[in-house]
């Protein structure tokens, strides 16, 4: 009786070819490792990247302020609606955005508060807060330079 050979046969008779099992659970075990590093990585970083675009859209709502200040030497009223700008679209699952208290003649303070799961991973920074004159301010739990976060 001859065998035929079949790829799936080796040449030294010993049965098929292929990965053991063993071999299968330690590329698991490495995969599940690599995974368990990278995703925290990636996590802090698309927080990290929300954070800077919240900053730049602040930027842009004291921009807007200061074109209605100069257009009507006063920042009433500029708040009344608050103007929706692309970046705020684009944010609204993460941030809410408005002003910390009125809006005076010749004062403001913008912010934008982290909403949902930003709030929740965002521990560092908080509210992103910027006032008329440019002073940036965070109000995290952990924050203490407000460098960190802008």
């Amino acid at each position: 009786m001859t065998m035929a050979f079949s790829p799936f046969y080796s040449r030294t008779g010993r049965g098929a070819a292929g990965f053991t099992l063993i071999e299968v659970m330690i590329v698991v075990v490495i995969v599940a490792i690599l995974a368990a590093i990278a995703y925290p990585n990636y996590s802090n970083h698309v927080t990290k990247t929300r954070r800077a675009a919240a900053a730049g859209c602040l930027a842009e709502l004291t921009h807007f302020m200061e074109r209605y200040r100069t257009t009507h030497m006063s920042y009433e009223d500029a708040d009344d609606p608050l103007p929706v700008t692309g970046c705020m679209g684009e944010l609204e699952d993460f941030y809410q955005f408005g002003f910390d208290g009125a809006v005076t003649a010749s004062a403001f303070k913008a912010q934008a508060t982290p909403i949902g799961v930003q709030e929740s991973r965002d521990t560092l920074c908080g509210v992103l807060a910027v006032d008329q004159a440019g002073r940036r301010t965070v109000s995290g739990s952990a924050s203490v330079d407000p460098n960190q976060c802008w």
